[in-house]
């Protein structure tokens, strides 16, 4: 939709307030920047006031660094590049517009991984997000877009076999017995609620053509329709993490040739990497984790010190905001641009492995702080 409001109030009567905000975008935008966007669109008709709504309408917290922004289609980062390229660059530690992605989804590349200390690491995954080029993300996506996105995607799932063979399961068709089993399951994904999501216009039309997609294992599973139009996740208890990338790995392959031979491909550039709506999950939007018990480790002065030099974050096991329990961490990758697959989950087996030493140390009365300190950024 045009937006109607250019010929009745110019660019200062419309710039947004962001003194108080704290997110990428509002350190990003200036008023000369959002004067000189406010004409542009992209094809679908995704403009600036859209990309920033959410930044806008969230200003973040004084301590958590959000984004702010979102794209309404693969477009987007192109026609709004003055801000984008920034709040990229901001977010994804100096990643320059002139920068090019790697990516690297052989899992024979990888070291080690299949035996971290299962007294330690409960469960490891990898995830990722994947959008199919030529329809409009989640933040902007029509009804029949959104439909049509589901048909690909179900289609293409369809035709995996032998240890992918799997079933879908309709958000908007699912029976009751169906969705008590999948919340028993950890696998549901339930109606956005976040503000940031909701002010990116995420929920709309709930639950329309959203669903999950599971093999026959509950180890490899598919969400349509979410915050993008794929996510493709691989799972298991334990810590064989080498086991759960190559199943990620061999199953974003599957996925992919099924959809290529229907004539669709992934959204993708040699710049940003894989493209998605949030700009931190552009590159490879890996998340590679584990639930990590450290009690003692999570508790030593030095830790968010390691975290930072190992390139890892923690979460709680319920996600993003949600606290500890236990002393057991979502330990995963920070970085998801500029690094390849393969180097993201080598970060989390080394640090795990590492942070594990650190808490056997621990429990034997010993200091850490010199192996702390010996530590060097990666």
């Amino acid at each position: 939709m045009p937006n109607v409001n250019l010929a009745r109030y110019n660019g200062k009567e419309e710039y947004p307030d962001l003194e108080k905000h704290n997110n990428h975008m509002a350190h990003c935008l200036t008023e000369d920047i959002y004067k000189r966007m406010r004409s542009k669109e992209t094809p679908s008709g995704f403009n600036i006031d859209d990309c920033i709504q959410t930044g806008v309408d969230n200003p973040g917290h004084p301590f958590i660094m959000t984004v702010g922004c979102v794209a309404g289609d693969e477009e987007s980062y192109e026609t709004f590049a003055e801000l984008f390229d920034q709040v990229i660059e901001a977010r994804h530690n100096g990643y320059k517009k002139t920068d090019k992605h790697k990516t690297d989804l052989n899992p024979e590349n990888l070291k080690g991984g299949d035996k971290l200390d299962e007294k330690y690491v409960l469960s490891s995954r990898v995830r990722t997000g994947r959008s199919i080029r030529g329809y409009c993300l989640p933040p902007h996506c029509t009804r029949a877009e959104r439909r049509k996105v589901e048909e690909i995607s179900c289609e293409a799932l369809a035709k995996l076999d032998g240890e992918l063979k799997g079933k879908y399961y309709s958000l908007a068709k699912m029976t009751d017995q169906e969705q008590e089993k999948l919340i028993a399951d950890h696998f549901l994904f339930d109606k956005p609620v976040s503000p940031l999501l909701l002010s990116s216009k995420m929920a709309r039309d709930w639950p329309d053509a959203r669903g999950i997609w599971h093999n026959d294992k509950k180890n490899f599973l598919v969400w349509i329709n979410e915050e993008d139009h794929l996510r493709v996740i691989s799972m298991q208890k334990g810590g064989n993490m080498r086991e759960v990338f190559s199943r990620w790995c061999e199953g974003l392959g599957e996925f992919e040739k099924h959809i290529k031979s229907a004539g669709y491909e992934y959204m993708w550039n040699e710049h940003l990497g894989y493209i998605l709506t949030c700009p931190s999950n552009l590159g490879t939007g890996v998340r590679a984790g584990v639930h990590l018990k450290i009690p003692l480790l999570s508790q030593h002065p030095k830790f968010e010190m390691l975290l930072k030099k190992l390139r890892l974050q923690k979460r709680g096991t319920g996600g993003v905001d949600t606290a500890a329990e236990g002393g057991t961490f979502d330990i995963s990758n920070a970085d998801r641009l500029g690094f390849s697959e393969v180097e993201l989950v080598q970060m989390v087996i080394d640090g795990v492995e590492f942070m594990i030493s650190c808490e056997k140390k621990l429990e034997s009365g010993q200091s850490i702080d010199s192996d702390v300190d010996k530590q060097k950024q990666k």
